[in-house]
């Protein structure tokens, strides 16, 4: 295998690695808090039925690392560094908002998270697409359904506070 093959594929394994760390960290809080605190909250008519979280995160994980490999295959630059290191800090703002809204069992604090991380998501979105604009499009879902999220938390806050 030439030697650039064999460089993708290391990014692709720590890409992957990447999200999958992240999908892992956030479930740990997650599924132990579903039943019966989640389950016992009230919800907005709007709040899609559990099992459409699992294949919607699952796609938006598998973006996101596509997304993260096409950006290490860049070469060095002040722009690669500081899309980078935008990304970094969604990835830890997403895994902490399950510890947070889940894990504290807090509508509250997940919004305390979730605002910042639309943001972040937003201006790491930007910053790819300085750089890479198929890393930024494969962000692109991720953005709205934050967005949603984020409306979905502020009204399971507002109803249960």
């Amino acid at each position: 295998m030439r030697a650039a093959a064999m460089r993708d594929v290391r990014l692709a394994v720590v890409a992957v690695f990447a999200l999958a760390a992240t999908s892992v960290a956030g479930q740990l809080a997650t599924y132990p808090n579903l039943a019966p605190w989640y389950a016992g909250l009230e919800k907005p008519s709007f709040n899609p039925p559990n099992w459409v979280f699992a294949p919607v995160w699952t796609t938006l994980y598998a973006l996101m690392a596509f997304a993260f490999w096409r950006v290490l295959r860049l070469p060095e630059s002040g722009a690669r560094r500081n899309a980078l290191v935008l990304f970094g800090t969604l990835l830890v703002l997403n895994a902490a908002w399950s510890w947070m809204f889940f894990g504290a069992n807090s509508p509250a604090l997940g919004l305390v998270n979730i605002v910042p991380q639309l943001a972040i998501i937003g201006w790491t979105i930007a910053a790819f697409g300085r750089i890479d604009s198929i890393a930024a499009w494969s962000l692109t879902p991720l953005a709205v359904w934050v967005a949603f999220a984020a409306m979905l938390n502020f009204s399971i806050w507002r109803l249960n506070a």
